[in-house]
């Protein structure tokens, strides 16, 4: 996986260490990944994007084998703002001032909140199986609570849940993954066994419920402050969701990114499950590219 990539380790201006794979030449092209995974996830998509750009793929802070910071008051060390602060340090050590940005999960509302607070950074938007955290709080029902469990079972004080993972953290893996569409056939071998060594290293519990704690809590104060001054997404935003996923089923995510969109918002919804990158990586390579370059449709890249 990620033949002719490099690695790297930078230290933020907190003291946090972002573990990063970079590839390519070309323009920048941050690209983040969600729960409970690693930068592994780009594995299928990334070669072809480094034909065009220098692809940065990091594992966020509290995940992979980036830093575990203690949490702080109100979790404010895994708020998407903190995270969305180490993704800008991060592109501007590697030379990139301004830059792509793709996301998968939590790592698109890390691209969220970057694209929000540091407008100047970002170029254009792409999300991958997402709705707003706010809109998707605020309109919770029940078949979401069904689909979405771990996002109540994870906000739980602590330190209950970590306990609970801690006891068997590939389980806890196999079950929050393998029980989507596609089970675990999604994940290669090599892959499936990246995100099962991480997601046993110490205190990895206890970031992944901090993130969920914080996009509950500081998260949505944020939000509705941006939400109430008018503070929207004004860069194009490019989002594909699961036909086969609980956000299309109980979402219509493309008018929610346009309730906070004042740039061009556009996508639909691909045959597969959560997982795009991994289960549909030819259709998500080319719509990147197409997006990316600024065309209207994906063609086949040469």
């Amino acid at each position: 996986m990620f033949e002719n990539f490099s690695t790297t380790d930078i230290t933020m201006n907190d003291g946090v260490r972002i573990h990063a794979r970079v590839g390519g030449r070309g323009p920048g092209l941050l690209l983040m990944h969600g729960h409970p995974q690693t930068h592994v996830m780009w594995h299928r998509v990334a070669p072809g994007l480094a034909r065009r750009y220098t692809v940065v793929a990091p594992d966020l802070r509290g995940f992979g084998d980036s830093s575990r910071p203690e949490p702080g008051a109100q979790n404010e060390a895994y708020s998407k703002r903190a995270m969305a602060r180490d993704m800008v340090e991060l592109m501007r050590q590697l030379g990139f001032g301004r830059f792509l940005v793709g996301g998968h999960d939590r790592g698109a509302r890390v691209a969220h909140r970057l694209a929000l607070d540091h407008p100047e950074r970002v170029e254009r938007l792409f999300f991958l199986d997402i709705a707003p955290t706010l809109a998707m709080y605020e309109r919770t029902s029940m078949a979401f609570a069904r689909d979405y469990w771990h996002w109540f079972f994870l906000i739980q004080p602590p330190p209950l849940p970590e306990r609970l993972i801690e006891a068997d953290p590939v389980a806890y893996l196999h079950n929050v993954s393998g029980r989507r569409h596609a089970g675990l056939s999604a994940f290669q071998p090599e892959a499936l066994a990246e995100y099962e060594r991480c997601i046993a290293l110490p205190h990895t519990a206890r970031s992944i419920c901090s993130d969920y704690r914080a996009s509950a809590e500081i998260d949505l104060e944020q939000d509705a402050l941006d939400r109430d001054a008018g503070n929207h997404l004004a860069v194009p935003l490019r989002v594909l969701w699961a036909q086969h996923g609980a956000v299309g089923r109980n979402f219509d995510v493309l008018q929610l990114w346009k309730d906070v969109s004042r740039g061009e918002v556009s996508g639909h919804a691909v045959d597969c499950g959560h997982y795009l990158a991994e289960e549909k990586p030819d259709i998500v390579l080319q719509e990147m590219l197409a997006f990316f370059r600024g065309e209207d449709k994906p063609r086949v890249d040469g």
